[in-house]
């Protein structure tokens, strides 16, 4: 059942070449509704150098997002699974059973969660929910910005009895029903996000886990020590120190990690998190 409450944006940043952050030449499946409007855009500032005649340090990279700019710019991105990835779709198959093997390992470990309902976050065309999710549990549901992206879900999922709601929300909007899910995947969408509205969709996220329940973060890193804004698709690429200062932040401790080996020279490192709210974690690993 397809729900349009809203919009989402999307992942912006799939892949991005670690030398130069074009993250919307390799992006990821993650939108929904008419991928054209926003709730909370930024305004680009400034920068022309000051009055002393001195060059200005760089902008926060925050204030740079602009959920609008994202929005129209996955509204001209194809509704195809090499449109998700970037033009890369052929990595697709090594990304699915990688994201496989670690919903095999958290399975095995004390405390795991269940398998009855998973939430796909930015789920695109629905590929993961596809290819992945609907494998492994009873009922997934998904949350999409762009409209044209729903549809290609609706289409690409009518038959498979393991889909539940397709939402059309923008995830600074989207609020999961609380104790509802026994794994919510977020991947390659939350560099749309800043980091505030970030911390504050892990908060209400960390309230929609049953008991054991997870969330599942595969995202780019920045090499760097700062986030690289892409002004393609308005999306940053953050460094690891801080996409784990967030999850923190949101009150969640890392039960394990690990890197997506195997994809194309040259992009940047893909890193999985499993998050658990701070008082149930347990079994960090690097």
């Amino acid at each position: 059942m397809i729900n349009c409450i809203g919009k989402s944006r999307i992942p912006a940043q799939f892949m991005g070449i670690s030398t130069a952050p074009t993250m919307s030449q390799l992006s990821e499946e993650i939108s929904c509704i008419s991928c054209t409007e926003s709730s909370q855009d930024s305004a680009m500032p400034a920068t022309s150098e000051g009055s002393d005649g001195e060059t200005p340090s760089s902008p926060d990279p925050n204030s740079l997002i602009s959920y609008s700019k994202a929005a129209s710019y996955w509204d001209g991105v194809p509704a195809s699974v090499n449109g998700m990835l970037g033009g890369l779709g052929q990595v697709s198959s090594l990304d699915i059973r990688t994201s496989d093997e670690l919903l095999t390992a958290i399975w095995k470990r004390p405390n795991a969660p269940g398998r009855e309902r998973a939430l796909d976050c930015g789920a695109g065309i629905g590929r993961i929910t596809r290819l992945l999710l609907s494998r492994r549990f009873q009922t997934v549901d998904a949350v999409e910005q762009c409209a044209k992206f729903v549809e290609a879900a609706r289409t690409a999922l009518a038959d498979n009895p393991h889909v539940g709601e397709i939402y059309c929300a923008g995830l600074q909007e989207f609020t999961p029903q609380p104790d509802f899910y026994d794994v919510i995947w977020c991947q390659w969408v939350l560099g749309h996000l800043t980091d505030d509205d970030l911390v504050q969709f892990f908060t209400r996220c960390a309230r929609g886990l049953r008991p054991n329940g997870v969330i599942i973060v595969k995202e780019n890193l920045a090499s760097g020590s700062e986030p690289e804004y892409d002004a393609t698709d308005s999306s940053v690429t953050r460094p690891r120190a801080l996409l784990e200062a967030i999850f923190e932040r949101a009150g969640l401790s890392i039960s394990s990690t690990r890197k997506q080996n195997g994809m194309p020279r040259g992009l940047y490192e893909v890193r999985m998190f499993v998050l658990r709210p701070v008082e149930v974690a347990v079994d960090s690993s690097s």
